[in-house]
């Protein structure tokens, strides 16, 4: 099962979806230090581990790296739902304690989604 990231790891994927666009471990560093003081090589350490678990592709660029996510946030967290499920042992009962705590909001973001994707349709 996948861990959960890091608060440092989750700070800097936030950045990262939130650009939609490649950056550089400077970029990320000057706008994480508008927050806080942070040395470029944290930054850098983390973006390398975030590319080592494959949640960040980068190509070389001078010599630099500019990176960029994989994947969206929510095909991320959707991966995360799914290992979990998978882990649970018992699949519907754990469906059924999610169900329980959805909000309001979150149900009716569930009740578009199956009008999307319905129950026993597969994604091809």
């Amino acid at each position: 099962m996948k861990r959960g990231l890091g608060e440092l790891e989750s700070t800097i994927m936030d950045r990262m979806w939130a650009y939609h666009k490649p950056a550089s471990v400077r970029d990320v560093l000057e706008d994480l230090r508008k927050d806080r003081e942070i040395a470029y090589t944290t930054v850098m350490t983390v973006m390398d581990k975030l590319h080592t678990k494959g949640l960040l592709k980068r190509k070389p660029v001078g010599r630099a790296y500019v990176y960029e996510p994989v994947a969206s946030k929510e095909a991320y967290t959707a991966e995360l739902m799914r290992d979990s499920l998978a882990a649970s042992g018992n699949q519907a009962a754990t469906l059924v304690h999610f169900l329980e705590r959805l909000t309001p909001e979150e149900a009716t973001a569930l009740e578009a989604a199956l009008q999307v994707f319905p129950p026993g349709g597969r994604k091809q």
